[in-house]
């Protein structure tokens, strides 16, 4: 069987946003205790992976780079012809992406939480997000391609580009662990009110971290994240996009539907929008569509395609 397409272009989503944030909490938490206790920190490009060990090896460690995942059974033939390439492959991309194995025999609930139908089959979790890649053993030039899209993919959209790993170092299994630096726990605490719900505590906290490292880019992100939750909390939308087609030349009206297309998922919409709005409005108005796009560049992150060609939109307006 043929590897699946592998759609990674999807909108912004701000639960995979809040969930990652939250599984990277739960890592910097893990890092913390084996500071504490002196556990090393596994670094291995190949792990075997278990239902009790799935939420550390998987989850927290997808946070930090893209986490690979083999289904496979000792019966299974085509198991055995896909398992050493994608071995080998890790081993090859050193660091890039890590590879854990599961044994579907022995742990049948991961197996049905990711609706495996039949294996090999070959996921992946970035940010703690799964992603279905192919299912069957496929020629090594076709998987090849999948992994470089999953590891663009990984960077753009969520920022996670792994780490350069010696592989012979890696063979040795562990590192020293990283000791929690006073950011982390600040972070931690944004990350906290985040999840709570509470988006003024969030915002409160984010800003607490920037006061003191202004150039923190996962405090500016997260910012951006929480103030634009912030404001459409509580947005009746049908009203608001009402008022916004009835005006258009009403900045503020632009600003809230633009901010609503953005938290639905509609990125191309929340952009051409507002640089509509620029190209129409003047003045004190035309910046403020102006300066709110680029806010939204920055929840979006200003490595994504559509910010990049939204930028050049704004450009060709305004100049």
């Amino acid at each position: 069987m043929q590897p699946r397409n592998m759609s990674m272009s999807g909108v912004v989503d701000l639960a995979a946003v809040k969930a990652a944030g939250e599984a990277k909490q739960k890592a910097e938490r893990a890092r913390a205790e084996a500071a504490r206790t002196g556990a090393p920190v596994p670094s291995r490009l190949v792990i075997d992976v278990d239902e009790a060990g799935f939420q550390q090896d998987v989850l927290q460690r997808s946070t930090e780079v893209p986490v690979v995942i083999d289904f496979w059974a000792e019966w299974c033939e085509p198991c055995k012809q896909l398992g050493p390439i994608l071995e080998r492959l890790a081993t090859e991309y050193a660091g890039r992406f890590v590879l854990a194995k599961i044994d579907v025999d022995a742990n049948q609930m991961l197996f049905q939480q990711f609706g495996v139908q039949g294996i090999p089959a070959v996921f992946a979790v970035v940010a703690g997000q799964p992603i279905p890649l192919f299912q069957g053993a496929a020629p090594e030039a076709q998987i090849r391609g999948v992994l470089d899209q999953l590891i663009l993919a990984a960077e753009q959209q969520f920022g996670i580009v792994g780490a350069p790993v010696d592989p012979a170092a890696a063979a040795e299994d562990v590192q020293p662990a990283a000791a929690p630096t006073p950011y982390d726990t600040a972070l931690g605490a944004a990350h906290d009110a985040l999840d709570a719900g509470d988006l003024a505590g969030a915002v409160q906290a984010y800003r607490n971290v920037l006061a003191d490292d202004p150039g923190n880019t996962e405090a500016k992100v997260g910012l951006a994240h929480a103030q634009l939750l912030q404001r459409v909390q509580g947005v009746d939308a049908q009203a608001a996009r009402k008022a916004a087609a009835d005006a258009p030349a009403d900045v503020a009206a632009q600003i809230t539907v633009a901010d609503l297309d953005l938290v639905g998922g509609h990125v191309e919409d929340a952009f051409g929008r507002l640089v509509d709005t620029v190209k129409r409005t003047v003045g004190d108005d035309r910046e403020a569509a102006r300066v709110h796009l680029l806010d939204l560049f920055e929840v979006v992150g200003a490595d994504d395609p559509r910010v990049i060609a939204a930028r050049g939109a704004l450009a060709r307006v305004l100049f």
